[in-house]
């Protein structure tokens, strides 16, 4: 079983840092170094390549960390490369109907639950190679696999995403909710916190765990602890301004 899963389903605090616009492992050591839990590299919004994504994540298993990745589309040959690679699990975004969840959910593990691809060897086990019968439960019960909820389709349709076999998480994208609501920004919007409500209660009678991207999740009910602490580009971009302002 994941430790990422079973820290949030105990309810601890989680710290996650999203890199986007690092390229070396300095930036995975500076999460660990700092506290973090995970980080979650996102293709989704970078020109990364999988094959830096990859060494970035098997860094990060090697220093004790959970490394996701958020793909750019949910397409089963980029899935598996990055799972090889030492991604711990997928956070696919965009997700509107069960169908979208059970394809994602049937790349990130193998047969019969899914149809990943075989493989011997992974970062995770030093390289080494090991047979399927060892292998396969152990990578499928470490896989993590996070559904990004971002559109008012994807909402009405949670219960049924979050029904699907191999779904772990739903998250709700609220900056891809408000701009599709046509408030972009607006995190209090009523619809939002209905959205949230909606999804928390898919995911109490399908046992699965909640997070929201996007805005700070204190007093939202049925959401788990995960915290994103920033985007590697954004905190650098902080931080240059504030030593910009100490020097003027």
């Amino acid at each position: 079983m994941s430790a990422f899963l079973d820290r949030l389903r105990q309810g601890s605090p989680t710290l996650m840092l999203g890199i986007r616009g690092s390229r070396t492992i300095e930036v995975v050591r500076m999460a660990h170094a700092t506290g973090h839990h995970a980080i979650l590299v996102d293709l989704e919004h970078s020109t990364m390549s999988t094959d830096v994504a990859a060494q970035l994540c098997s860094a990060a298993d090697g220093l004790g960390l959970t490394p996701l990745v958020r793909v750019p589309e949910r397409e089963y040959g980029m899935i598996g490369r990055l799972l090889d690679g030492g991604a711990h699990g997928i956070v696919a975004p965009r997700v509107e109907t069960a169908e979208e969840a059970w394809q994602v959910a049937r790349a990130c593990r193998f047969p019969p639950r899914g149809q990943r691809s075989q493989i011997a060897q992974v970062p995770q086990y030093g390289m080494r190679p090991l047979p399927a019968r060892e292998l396969n439960p152990a990578l499928d019960e470490a896989a993590v696999v996070q559904i990004l909820v971002e559109t008012p389709a994807g909402v009405a349709n949670a219960h049924d995403i979050a029904q699907v076999d191999g779904v772990d998480m739903l998250a709700i994208g609220v900056n891809d909710l408000t701009a599709e609501l046509g408030v972009p920004g607006s995190y209090d919007d009523p619809r939002v916190l209905d959205a949230i409500a909606t999804a928390a209660a898919a995911c109490r009678t399908h046992g699965k765990l909640l997070a929201v991207g996007g805005m700070p999740p204190t007093g939202l009910s049925g959401v788990c602890p995960l915290r994103i602490t920033g985007m590697d580009s954004a905190l650098l971009y902080q931080a240059i301004g504030s030593a910009a302002k100490d020097a003027s």
